[in-house]
C-alpha cells in the first residue's frame, strides 16, 4: 500500500487559500518552492477534488488536462464533465473502498491535492498517512481553511521541520489515528 500525503502551503491562521480562493500571499518561488517541487517528482498519482481540479482553469488549463503530467491525476466529483480524450480519471463516487484500491494498485506515493473538504474527508476515513505543511508566514483570516473540521482521535508526530527563514517552515507529520486497528 502507497500512502496518501497531503502536501500543502497553509498560512499561519489555517487557510490554504484566502478570500476567492487567493493564493497571492504564498511563496511562488525560492527554496521552500523548489522543495515542493522536488517532492512532486517522488509522487505517483495525484488526487483531487472537483474544486481543485476546476482552479486550475484560472491558471490556462483547460478541461481535460493534467496538472501534473508525469503522475496519474483522479479527480473525486459527481459533477465535472471533461472530454472523452481526458488525461483525468474520474471517480463519480467518494469511498473509502475506492480510496483503499488507489492506495494498493497505485505506482507509488499519492499526492493529495488542494481542498479542504476533500482533504478532510479522506483524512476523516483514517487515510492520509502523512501532512506535509509549508507553513508561511501570513495571515488570511478567512478563506479555505486547511480542514474544516476533524474527527477526534487524529494525532500528528513530526518527522522533520525545516526552517528557510523569514518565517517559512517546511513540517512533515505522521498521522496516526487513535481508532486504528
Amino acid at each position: 500500500m502507497h500512502p496518501i500525503i497531503y502536501d500543502v502551503a497553509v498560512s499561519i491562521d489555517g487557510f490554504i487559500a484566502g478570500p476567492s480562493e487567493d493564493i497571492s500571499k504564498f511563496a511562488h518561488e525560492g527554496p521552500v518552492v523548489d522543495d515542493y517541487r522536488d517532492r512532486l517528482a517522488g509522487y505517483a498519482t495525484a488526487i483531487m477534488g472537483r474544486s481543485t481540479y476546476e482552479f486550475g482553469y484560472r491558471f490556462g488549463m483547460t478541461p481535460g488536462d493534467n496538472p501534473y503530467p508525469h503522475m496519474s491525476c483522479v479527480v473525486f466529483s459527481r459533477s465535472l464533465l471533461l472530454p472523452d480524450d481526458s488525461d483525468v480519471q474520474i471517480i463519480r463516487t467518494w469511498s473509502e473502498t475506492a480510496l483503499r484500491r488507489l492506495k494498493s494498485t497505485a505506482a507509488g506515493p499519492i499526492y493529495l491535492v488542494g481542498g479542504g473538504r476533500f482533504a478532510g474527508a479522506v483524512l476523516g476515513a483514517g487515510l492520509v498517512d502523512r501532512l506535509v505543511l509549508k507553513r508561511a508566514p501570513v495571515l488570511y483570516g478567512r478563506g479555505t481553511p486547511l480542514f474544516p473540521s476533524l474527527p477526534d482521535g487524529i494525532m500528528l508526530r513530526c518527522r522533520q521541520t525545516r526552517d528557510y527563514g523569514a518565517g517559512y517552515l517546511m513540517q512533515h507529520f505522521d498521522v496516526e489515528y487513535a481508532n486504528a486497528a
